[in-house]
């Protein structure tokens, strides 16, 4: 394995950081709780993707107390469209956790900032050293293919065993007296110098001690293993409108969306659904839905999550008469006006529905 000289290593990494660092917004602060925010919410998110939402977070609660007091419903609203919803709970979670059980204040170690729910090492580590200034190195995928192509690491970046290769070298190359610094700054250089796919290895300050560069493995590192394709799945929304009012239910714990609003869902094995099943489908669940009444789908609409390939389909019905109290009861179906469904939070498959059939514009 090549080893570029540390020193060099550092120091080339912190001039280049002086001279090319993106002014971000979570970069002029110290505030424990800010970096925080911003790190969950950068989490597979892009910078140009995340930063509206740290914004609209750092407006809507300016501090942990406040997001800790915030009902879950606004928070996962205002998370609307970022997939991961498990962050946003969890994130609200340690909110309440920091209130309760730190006094507000959040932890000033790593070690200590394991301990809060959602906190990973990762998130840990960057709000220990760009808080705290603690020596502890910042392991994400930038840092990843960085050391892998600088010092020729060929062990697989999606096997959790490798981590520990990486976490070593990644702790060594930590400087005692800067690494808030130096952890932005091989961060920055993953993600504007170092990239994927067409990493800037023409003006590297780096390529004379770069292992990849030098042995024509730039493509090849990191090594990373294939995920497994994404399963398919096929959702038939029976959208229900009674005078103005359609009718909504909160998703339950296990399965994807937990705790996002939807309306009433039959799942296929298949694409298509002939309209008998799906009037067949109704009558099972109570809904007394004259088809009659009932409009085809205009499209499919497709969504894609880490491990899933979602296609819907959405069926509007206007019912005759309210539905029956016994039914919303086994439906766990609830009336909601145009108003009330612009406030919930919502998938963002559910949401381009609602704006495509006008039943939400937004100004």
């Amino acid at each position: 394995m090549a080893t570029p000289n540390q020193a060099y290593f550092v120091n080339t990494l912190l001039r280049w950081y002086g001279q090319h660092k993106r002014p971000l917004p979570w970069r002029d602060t110290t505030n424990p709780y800010y970096i925080w925010l911003s790190e969950v919410i950068l989490q597979q998110t892009r910078v140009a993707q995340g930063m509206p939402y740290y914004q609209k977070f750092v407006e809507a609660y300016p501090t942990v107390q406040q997001l800790a007091a915030a009902p879950e419903d606004e928070v996962l609203r205002l998370w609307q469209g970022l997939g991961y919803y498990s962050r946003a709970r969890n994130m609200h979670h340690t909110a309440k956790i920091v209130m309760e059980q730190y006094g507000g204040q959040f932890p000033d170690s790593f070690a200590e900032l394991l301990k809060l729910k959602g906190v990973g090492n990762y998130t840990a580590a960057a709000i220990a050293a760009f808080a705290f200034k603690e020596q502890v190195a910042v392991l994400d995928g930038n840092v990843f293919r960085v050391l892998a192509r600088l010092f020729g690491i060929s062990d697989d970046i999606a096997v959790p065993a490798s981590r520990k290769v990486f976490q070593k070298l990644a702790d060594e190359l930590v400087p005692a007296d800067a690494p808030d610094t130096y952890n932005q700054a091989i961060m920055e250089f993953g993600a504007i110098q170092c990239t994927p796919v067409m990493p800037d290895c023409l003006f590297c300050p780096l390529q004379q001690s770069c292992f990849a560069f030098n042995n024509g493995m730039v493509q090849e590192l990191p090594v990373k293993k294939k995920a497994k394709a994404a399963r398919p799945r096929y959702f038939h929304y029976i959208v229900l409108e009674h005078e103005g009012d359609f009718y909504l239910r909160k998703r339950l714990e296990g399965d994807i969306w937990q705790g996002l609003y939807d309306f009433y869902l039959y799942e296929s094995p298949g694409k298509n659904l002939p309209i008998e099943t799906l009037v067949q489908e109704l009558q099972q669940a109570g809904l007394e839905a004259d088809s009659a009444y009932l409009q085809s789908p205009q499209k499919d609409y497709k969504h894609i999550l880490s491990h899933q390939k979602i296609t819907a389909r959405f069926y509007r019905i206007r019912l005759i008469s309210r539905l029956k109290e016994e039914v919303l009861k086994e439906t766990r179906l609830a009336p909601f006006n145009v108003e009330e469904i612009e406030a919930l939070p919502k998938p963002i498959l559910i949401n381009s529905y609602l704006k495509d059939a006008k039943i939400l514009v937004y100004l």
